[in-house]
Parts: C-alpha cells; structure tokens; sequence
C-alpha cells in the first residue's frame, strides 16, 4: 500500500468511528441481503458480533503501517474461520458488503481512491486469512 492509500483508510476510518455501532448494523444487514446463505453461520447476538468486527477493523486500520505486527491474530482468526463454516467465497461477500457501508456512512468522502485503498487493504487482510485457513483446512 502507498502512504497516501494507507493515509486515505485511517482518515476515513475516524469518520466511521462514531458510527460504528449503526456501521456494524449496515454491514450485516447488507451481507445477509448479498449472501443469505452465512446468516446461519452468526450464532451470536449481532450487536455483539457487530462490536466484534468494528474492534478487528480498528485493530487493522491502527496497525496498517505494521501489518506484520497482526498477522498472527489474522492467521488465528483465519484459523477459527474455518470451523465456523466460513468459505474463502464468503471473503469476496465480506469486501462486497463492508465497501457498500463505508459508502452510506461516508457519502461523498467515499471516493474512487478511497474505495480501492480500502479495497487493497480489506484482499491484504483477508489474503492472510484465507491463506490460514488453507492450511488449517
């Protein structure tokens, strides 16, 4: 990532931060409209999913300078993935439906380079997980 893409995903994510709670909410809402097939694989309370994922962003998004310093916590949760029923198709859904929530909740912020820094953050991200997986697998 350049310093400008990684500078674009931690600026927009302070505009999201505010709203992660009603972010978490559009995300799931729009990936259970995508794919309604993984609705099942959420035995959680959502609420407490949804706090779950805007924790493992947050952690992402603060250490995108140093992504080796995560990438044992993505491996595991890679891993983990695994036994939950998650596919590596179910990583394309995620990206479908995490893009289409940063642009409701950052409107016109949500640029064509903001999209694809946030793009090629979210396939660094899942490419260790779903590399972890296979091997789990």
């Amino acid at each position: 990532m350049t310093p400008e893409q990684i500078e674009m995903v931690s600026s927009t994510w302070k505009q999201v931060l505010p709203i992660s709670d009603k972010a978490a909410e559009l995300f799931y809402g729009r990936l259970f409209e995508i794919a309604p097939e993984v609705k099942p694989l959420f035995k959680s309370n959502m609420e407490e999913q949804g706090k779950k994922l805007m924790q493992m962003i947050n952690t992402a998004v603060n250490n995108i300078e140093h992504v080796d310093k995560i990438i044992p916590a993505l491996q595991d949760l890679g891993k983990r993935h695994v036994g939950y029923g998650v596919s590596e198709d179910h990583y394309t859904m995620v990206a479908e439906a995490l893009l289409w929530t940063l642009e409701q909740g950052l409107g016109d912020a949500f640029t064509e380079e903001v999209k694809a820094a946030w793009t090629e953050t979210y396939m660094t991200l899942a490419g260790v997980m779903i590399e972890a997986a296979k091997e789990a697998a």
